[in-house]
């Protein structure tokens, strides 16, 4: 990989990413089960499943075309195929839409991966910087809060510029006005700016497998000054949180933490063998690993929302 990835700064004492701010936006009750209390997860959506796999076959084919030995269709498909054989198991693994049923969602995964490699063959179009590219970076002077994410592939295209590609399995395409304020990759983009040894172009670029679309979106100094103050604003409104409460909604179907939601009819009572809450300070330690780890690599640890988008936790 040609980018490193951002040092770690040791005087940062809390680390967020989008997906954790997304997750208090939604609920801060699911916010305080995960992040507070760090209930463990006991199982995971099959959409989110589905990503994983996708997301550890391509990051897998771009790896073997930096090595000139480019896969077959039938090998890529054979590989996604034994992960998600190996890796299904259906007392963990929920399905939630009606109707839908594992062969589904095993298919579903296949579809992608043939439709992503069919367009780009042979896979010459650009150059690959980093795949699975962490990133982290202060938000603020004091680098009290910092920003750390992984990047599913960097690129640099036949125009020069750096692209930050995102990959999607979802149904769902987003519109452009909501791609234009889309937070996470701008994010990734700002990490990815302090570490580049030139100044370049960036582009945000979004593969919607499932329909098999590209989407692309840029953004000016100013906007990335507005979002990075926007994002310090939030994290710090977190910081200081003392509500919990729970806020139903479309993705209360999807959440892992259902069953212990008071929304839901559950208990206030901690559950059994739950962690009690670390103060702000020891939380996301100086040095702590990535939340979606590099590969080998275990699986990246992704969720995908019912609208489509694949995040990290």
């Amino acid at each position: 990989m040609l980018i490193a990835a951002v040092p770690l700064r040791t005087k940062m004492t809390t680390l967020y990413s989008h997906s954790r701010l997304s997750s208090y936006e939604n609920c801060k009750k699911k916010f305080h089960f995960r992040y507070v209390l760090e209930l463990p997860a006991e199982s995971e959506g099959v959409e989110a499943f589905v990503g994983k796999r996708v997301h550890e076959v391509l990051e897998r084919l771009y790896l073997f075309v930096e090595r000139e030995q480019l896969p077959s269709l039938e090998r890529v498909i054979e590989r996604y195929y034994a992960l998600f054989d190996e890796h299904y198991d259906p007392e963990r693994i929920r399905i939630v839409k009606a109707g839908l049923d594992r062969a589904h969602y095993r298919e579903l995964g296949a579809d992608c991966l043939a439709r992503f490699y069919r367009r780009h063959y042979p896979f010459d179009a650009d150059q690959t910087l980093g795949l699975e590219q962490r990133v982290v970076f202060p938000l603020d002077p004091e680098e009290r809060y910092g920003i750390q994410g992984i990047i599913d592939r960097v690129v640099r295209a036949r125009d020069g510029a750096i692209e930050v590609h995102d990959y999607k399995t979802g149904a769902y395409v987003p519109s452009q006005k909501a791609l234009d304020a889309d937070r996470q990759l701008a994010l990734y983009q700002i990490g990815i700016e302090r570490d580049l040894d030139e100044p370049a172009p960036i582009r945000l670029v979004w593969h919607y497998l499932a329909k098999g679309q590209i989407r692309t979106s840029t953004r000016t100094p100013a906007q990335l000054e507005a979002l990075r103050r926007e994002t310090l604003e939030r994290i710090e409104q977190i910081e200081a949180e003392t509500d919990w409460s729970a806020t139903k909604n479309k993705l209360c179907n999807w959440c892992e933490y259902r069953e212990a939601c008071p929304a839901w009819g559950a208990s206030q009572a901690l559950p059994t063998g739950a962690a009690r809450p670390a103060p702000a300070s020891e939380r996301a330690a100086p040095g702590q690993p990535a939340e979606r780890p590099p590969a080998k690599k275990p699986a990246p640890n992704l969720r995908q929302t019912p609208d489509g988008q694949i995040e990290l936790l």
